[in-house]
């Protein structure tokens, strides 16, 4: 009886596995693969870095081991003490659910493949989403367009970051919302609170969007609750948690606090509206987020999701986060193609021509050939080239030495490449022009290192704690490791 019950539960679970979800598993596990395979080979060929890696590892490593979320890393480049919490850094407690992945393995490796899994798992809902608004063979096309997407491209590349979580939980909030399933929807919006600090703009811009498309309680209480996450969180908690508010202020051309921010922009208006396209990287930066979608993302009110998010870099006076390298965009791009999704069909129902499957389909492969073509642009471009494997060998053997002479279990103050290596046995310290005190320093000399200016500087200071007592106890090309007596 038991083994027939077995039999009869394997054959209903094998029935629900229809070919559609076979084809978006198999894209979502192809794409997950990718993703991690660049973070892995970054890793292992010394391209990694220690911000922003490390902190992530020592964060997440602390929640696996039951401790507090300790920084050590950031608490020391700060001059705030070894017990700086990551929380004080960015709001980020949604870490705590990768503790798991380092049950499994202790170490930044844990990391990047958990991050390659979350990005590819928004794949299932854009496709959802699509299929329903489009059909089948458009949602394919999109979620193909999505996995090589070049703000996907560019966060994958750089280490690590919390912005891992947010196009899985805006494609369910989106996708489920959309289905009437208003529970998950919901859900996956209140997580959106717990990946950073600023996130409750996003749930502000999904209360704009359902205020406008006629949802207007919700709209209401969704724009209140990501009001109240952002006031919660920058005005209290992270202050708790011992970080500091000037930390996150990054509108100093606008006034000294938010108050006086927002006068300024009220009494400029054309100003104001114009701050956001005021610098040419801006205007790339937008122009690129939109073209994906063939600019139809513009006529969908869903774009009112991304529109706090992206206001808040393009209002800053922070250069980092207006341009296209780097993992800031990723936080809206599964917003903008569900916008082009939603865009095309508001146009083709004011063209009175909504059951026109080859305007969908053709739109659906224009999106699709223009992930292609901004390939070779973005990150994804380094796989298929043979050099992206091959680092140099020399300096990668000398790499694994230095850090092999560092035992288990001390404080290591390491070049910014060089962190990943030891974070997972030691406690890693960025090297900088200040020296901590860690008995032991891993420098290079050869290669330039974040923060220092040149390889002279670098240099320079290995020079300096050489006077101040540190000894050498390897060096071979470029790469020095210092023993303090």
């Amino acid at each position: 009886m038991t083994g027939e019950f077995l039999a009869a539960g394997v054959a209903r679970w094998t029935a629900r596995i229809t070919p559609n979800r076979l084809r978006v598993g198999l894209i979502a596990v192809v794409s997950a693969a990718v993703y991690a395979v660049l973070g892995l080979v970054k890793l292992a060929t010394y391209r990694a870095s220690t911000f922003d890696l490390v902190i992530v590892d020592q964060a997440v490593r602390n929640y696996a081991h039951f401790r507090p979320p300790y920084i050590p890393m950031v608490g020391a480049f700060h001059d705030r003490g070894l017990d700086y919490l990551q929380l004080a850094d960015h709001f980020s407690p949604i870490y705590a659910l990768l503790a798991p992945f380092y049950w499994i393995h202790d170490g930044p490796a844990s990391l990047i493949v958990a991050q390659a899994l979350l990005f590819a798992a928004a794949i299932p809902f854009i496709w959802l989403f699509t299929r329903r608004m489009l059909g089948t063979a458009p949602a394919y096309l999109v979620a193909v367009a999505y996995a090589l997407s070049w703000p996907v491209a560019q966060a994958i590349a750089f280490d690590a970051h919390e912005v891992m979580f947010v196009p899985l939980l805006t494609a369910i909030m989106i996708e489920r919302y959309h289905a009437d399933r208003f529970l998950p929807a919901f859900a996956a919006m209140g997580g959106l609170l717990l990946v950073k600090e600023d996130m409750g703009l996003t749930v502000i811009g999904f209360g704009l969007y359902l205020f406008v498309t006629g949802d207007r309680f919700r709209g209401l209480c969704c724009a209140a609750i990501g009001l109240g996450g952002v006031m919660l969180t920058r005005g209290a908690l992270i202050s708790l948690a011992g970080g500091e508010s000037a930390d996150f202020w990054a509108y100093g051309h606008l006034g000294p606090d938010a108050p006086s921010a927002i006068l300024t922009l009220l009494r400029d208006p054309l100003a104001a509206l114009l701050l956001p396209f005021s610098e040419e990287t801006k205007v790339d930066t937008l122009f690129l987020l939109a073209w994906p979608t063939l600019l139809l993302c513009l006529l969908s009110p869903l774009s009112l999701v991304a529109l706090p998010h992206l206001l808040e870099r393009m209002l800053s006076d922070r250069e980092l986060w207006w341009r296209a390298d780097f993992q800031y965009n990723a936080f809206t791009v599964v917003i903008l193609f569900c916008a082009g999704v939603d865009g095309l069909c508001r146009l083709l129902r004011r063209l009175k021509r909504s059951d026109d499957r080859s305007l969908k389909l053709a739109w659906s492969a224009g999106a699709c050939v223009v992930a292609l073509t901004l390939v070779p642009r973005f990150s994804l471009d380094q796989l298929y080239h043979p050099s992206f494997y091959k680092a140099e060998e020399i300096a990668t053997a000398s790499a694994a030495e230095a850090v092999a002479k560092v035992p288990r279990g001390v404080t290591v103050e390491a070049a910014n490449s060089l962190g990943p290596a030891l974070t997972s046995r030691t406690t890693v310290l960025l090297w900088t022009g200040q020296s901590h005190g860690a008995d032991w320093v891993v420098a290079d000399t050869a290669r330039w290192q974040y923060p220092f200016g040149s390889p002279d500087d670098q240099r320079a200071q290995v020079n300096r704690l050489v006077t101040e007592g540190y000894t050498k106890v390897y060096d071979h090309d470029g790469y020095v490791v210092l023993r303090r007596r």
